[in-house]
């Protein structure tokens, strides 16, 4: 088992402490991972492999989609205190959960947003997504938030080659293009983990973001 000193930066050790204590009491928080020995792994060292990616470690404004619990949203603010992070959450009640795993780890680099993803703006260098939705779906979201030479990270497990594809589809639709696809291991036994690297190379047609909802009923690819 992981412990927070073997994957997260010294200055970081002691709030995400404290945020995974929360997590493990607080009834609304959107997770079935609760103890915080085992949390360490599959929330906290899972967040914190994307570190190793150049385009994350130098992040400062950090855009995270769907945030729920708030991962990884909290373990990029823990780590990285001199970007600001944006948790764009649809629930209000995960919402109001994020705001407290923020406040007791003395986050003050983060703001919680309650709003569907369609409805944000705002420039950010970095958007990212765990767990959130399939890879169409997920450039779409990442597209209009992201200047040119931006990047967005989606978290993923096993990624067919029909998946790739219509996500490569997607996203030469919405002026992005894949850079990298990252298998990671954050931790024992940890299978098909990876990071879906793309970057932003033309502009985003005006006609994007679509309403709500329309990415999921009506994928670009």
């Amino acid at each position: 088992m992981k412990h927070l000193e073997d994957v997260a930066p010294a200055h970081a050790v002691e709030p995400l402490a404290r945020i995974l204590e929360l997590q493990a009491t607080d009834p609304t928080a959107s997770t079935t991972v609760r103890d915080p020995g085992e949390a360490v792994g599959r929330h906290v060292a899972d967040s914190l492999t994307a570190l190793a990616l150049p385009v994350v470690a130098s992040a400062r404004r950090i855009a995270d989609l769907g945030s729920g619990a708030g991962w990884p949203g909290l373990a990029l603010a823990a780590a990285l205190p001199d970007a600001h992070v944006w948790l764009i959450e649809s629930a209000i009640r995960h919402c109001r959960y994020l705001e407290r795993a923020v406040e007791v780890g003395e986050l003050a680099n983060v703001t919680v947003v309650h709003a569907r993803v369609e409805e944000w703006s705002g420039e950010h260098d970095l958007v990212t997504a765990r767990a959130l939705a399939a890879l169409p779906v997920l450039v779409e979201y990442a597209a209009p938030l992201l200047p040119i030479g931006g990047h967005f990270v989606g978290w993923k497990g096993a990624v067919s080659p029909e998946e790739a594809a219509a996500g490569a589809k997607a996203a030469a639709i919405v002026g992005l293009e894949s850079t990298a696809v990252v298998p990671v291991v954050p931790y024992a036994g940890a299978r098909d983990h990876t990071l879906h690297v793309f970057r932003k190379v033309a502009e985003t047609p005006e006609r994007f973001p679509r309403r709500a909802g329309m990415a999921t009923k009506r994928p670009l690819a």
